[in-house]
């Protein structure tokens, strides 16, 4: 199953939802995040099993519930997208394989090279923080198996605003193993990124995911790719 959250992304979530759906013989799921403009009628149109959400939860909050569709409809696998287009449908087979061969429990499509010098100050702090050698830990282009979607549609993860850190800690803890693979990215043609849009959205992101590293989230087992 394919999960994409969206929240006013009428102008571009079409088209990622025909992109998938020409490619792949599988289901797309469109969590609409309260969104204002035509996102639910475009992805509709499209094909897209549409979820609109009574409230807005964000991102994460979004995720988490195609995560839980996903588990209630028994999909043994999952795979998020960006509604916004950056994401290249046709790396979808390069991020879901090391799952399917059972190589790792989440596999995060990496693009480096797309970050700007205040991403990577953040990369760089956070993975000094938590001892997790990731390049890309805010790539929301992952595919997930079974187990890791359990962990993640349960309470302990339902508090996060962010899907990236948090995610990858709760993660670690529970002993899954997180593996990148590289995947090439379009540039953003609509809107801004959801975190470093501002310097107040950077500091707030900054302060809630570092008291997540603190309060040890992620203390406990480690993943065999974040120890190597």
């Amino acid at each position: 199953m394919v999960l994409i959250p969206a929240h006013n992304e009428a102008a571009t979530v079409g088209a990622v939802v025909r992109d998938v759906r020409r490619r792949y013989d599988l289901p797309v799921v469109v969590i609409d995040d309260c969104s204002t403009d035509a996102t639910i009628a475009e992805a509709s149109a499209a094909g897209a099993i549409v979820l609109p959400l009574p409230l807005q939860l964000g991102a994460w909050g979004a995720i988490q519930t195609g995560l839980r569709y996903a588990l209630q409809t028994n999909s043994p696998f999952a795979v998020t997208l960006d509604a916004d287009g950056q994401h290249e449908p046709a790396a979808l087979d390069a991020v879901l394989e090391p799952v399917l061969a059972q190589q790792a429990d989440v596999v995060i499509g990496a693009f480096p090279e797309r970050a700007s010098a205040l991403r990577r100050i953040a990369w760089g702090y956070f993975r000094g923080l938590t001892g997790m050698r990731l390049e890309d830990i805010t790539s929301g282009f992952r595919a997930y198996n079974r187990a890791a979607m359990t962990v993640l549609a349960s309470p302990v993860a339902s508090l996060l605003d962010y899907q990236d850190v948090g995610v990858l800690l709760i993660l670690r803890r529970r002993g899954l193993r997180a593996l990148e693979v590289a995947v090439p990215m379009k540039p953003r043609t609509q809107g801004v990124s959801r975190v470093f849009n501002s310097w107040w959205t950077v500091g707030k992101y900054m302060l809630q995911t570092s008291l997540l590293c603190i309060a040890r989230v992620g203390h406990g087992r480690g993943s065999r790719s974040d120890q190597e």
